[in-house]
């Protein structure tokens, strides 16, 4: 009413202001999804690439394998023999990646107004679950391979 009264000619809008945050940060929003769409497809393309590799890797070694388990190698002990070089090469990348994707995401930050620090232990649990997916992905084969017959890959070779 008071507002028609001082100001007739003129209607009254108003304007929430989440509705303008909202505004504001659509188009980061729909960044953020799609982000997080092509993250989830790119870790699936690299886990199907990770078990063809894992699979390659202990078709490769079977006669060591072999070899190992009549000697008295437990299967825990292939395990760790076949996952070694896998979690060694993702400590490689994780090294490699986690500088450049500190540097890159602390510039998009700067871009806003209010901003904070990216803390460490969000590296370091991006780290430990690369290192469980990749454990996870190459367990299922190393393990396969270790509870093999031995005499069956030894006789083939």
């Amino acid at each position: 009413m008071v507002f028609k009264k001082y100001n007739p000619g003129s209607p009254f809008e108003y304007k929430f202001i989440d509705d303008e945050y909202a505004k504001k940060f659509s188009n980061e929003q729909r960044i953020g999804n799609l982000a997080s769409f092509f993250a989830v497809l790119a870790i699936f393309i690299s886990c199907l690439g990770l078990f063809g590799l894992a699979s390659f890797v202990a078709e490769q070694r079977i006669r060591e394998i072999g070899v190992r388990k009549v000697l008295g190698a437990s299967v825990f002990n292939l395990w760790k023999m076949l996952s070694k070089e896998f979690v060694a090469l993702v400590m490689i990348a994780c090294l490699v990646a986690i500088p450049v994707a500190s540097y890159f995401l602390n510039q998009w930050l700067l871009n806003y107004n209010y901003h904070m620090q990216v803390s460490w232990w969000i590296f370091g649990g991006a780290a430990t679950g690369a290192l469980i997916i990749t454990l996870v992905t190459v367990s299922f084969q190393a393990i396969k391979a270790a509870i093999a017959n031995p005499v069956k890959s030894l006789r083939t070779e």
